[in-house]
């Protein structure tokens, strides 16, 4: 683990006061975009659903958008939700919904316009070997079937009228590669519009009368398709470069590994240029004075050493202290319950946990 700070290389730490909360974000009405990650099972769903209705009390409207494979937002809320967004219940303004990041390249471009999988037979997998073959250079480009993925979800997000979307993100590893994809999907869109162009003569020999592909779309539809999908990153991906609109929630334990992954996903944002300045620890034992759990002493004074290297390396960052409950935190009422320790530190009872 780096002895060296990590600061996020975008704010601005004069004109930001670092208290114990995640009060800043809820005050910072620009905000579209916030992810929260960190290693698996550090409380990451908690966290974002607890943020997620904290946000719904001074935003118009919030998506809550779950893009780990293991999907435990339905579980949180106690509610069943699925790839189109729909109302958390007991909510007006807050919505949730579950995606897949793995979905499949070959659904996005052998689809319709809304790059479904349904439509009108178009893409690429209409249009014979030549498809196929651009479809092989496509797979080739490494990330780039999850990419594509994140792309759509991308479209379909943008053109929803939501104040703010939270994303609760895979374990560490996936969310840096899922951060990685607007860079990647520039230069990989880019060039299979370019190997569209390139092969367009050759396409001649598929076309009809009419210059239409055997699917009945032209080439210049599928070109534009990509090339209105590779626009529609490179805004996002300026977007999530720009700490006025984007920041990154980083989740941990005051445990050796937490730390040290959390230690190397800021500097990874950091040199991707995302902003974040909130770590939100969880599962903090407050065992009472003098009492006689040895077990709860030892991991108390276990954390306390961790917490001790986070406020040293992090001073420039909003530090959340979270209890570990005695009972799991699920449903709307428990979740805003946890909720309002993001907001207002943590006071423990005079008799500890």
């Amino acid at each position: 683990m780096s002895t060296e700070p990590a600061s996020a290389a975008v704010v601005d730490t004069d004109a930001l006061t670092f208290e114990p909360s995640l009060q800043s974000i809820l005050d910072q009405s620009s905000l579209r975009w916030i992810f929260v990650g960190g290693k698996g099972g550090v409380g990451k769903t908690t966290t974002s659903c607890s943020l997620a209705t904290q946000l719904s009390k001074v935003r118009k409207s919030v998506l809550l958008i779950s893009t780990d494979p293991a999907h435990n937002l339905s579980d949180a809320f106690g509610q069943k939700f699925g790839k189109e967004a729909s109302l958390v219940e007991g909510y007006d303004n807050l919505s949730a919904m579950e995606i897949d990041p793995n979905g499949s390249i070959q659904d996005l471009l052998s689809g319709g316009e809304d790059g479904n999988g349904g439509g009108n037979g178009g893409g690429l997998e209409g249009m014979g070997g030549m498809g196929g073959m651009m479809q092989d250079l496509a797979f080739a480009i490494p990330g780039i079937d999850e990419a594509m993925s994140f792309a759509e979800v991308l479209k379909q997000v943008k053109s929803m009228s939501y104040d703010t979307i939270i994303f609760d993100t895979a374990p560490t590893g996936h969310t840096l590669r899922f951060l990685q994809f607007p860079s990647v999907l520039e230069k990989a869109l880019a060039k299979i519009s370019q190997l569209s162009s390139q092969f367009g003569p050759m396409l001649n020999t598929f076309m009809g009368p009419s210059g239409t592909l055997p699917n009945g779309q032209t080439l210049s539809d599928m070109t534009a398709k990509l090339e209105s999908l590779r626009e529609t990153i490179s805004e996002v991906n300026t977007q999530f470069k720009d700490e006025s609109l984007t920041t990154f929630v980083c989740v941990c334990i005051a445990e050796f590994l937490s730390l040290y992954e959390t230690e190397r996903m800021i500097q990874e944002l950091t040199e991707y240029g995302i902003d974040t300045h909130s770590i939100v620890v969880n599962q903090l034992l407050f065992p009472k004075d003098g009492g006689q759990c040895e077990q709860c002493n030892a991991r108390r004074k276990m954390q306390k050493k961790y917490l001790e290297q986070i406020e040293d390396l992090y001073m420039d960052f909003n530090v959340v202290k979270m209890p570990l409950l005695v009972e799991e935190v699920r449903g709307r009422e428990k979740l805003e319950r946890f909720s309002e320790m993001l907001v207002k530190p943590y006071e423990p009872p005079t008799r500890g946990l």
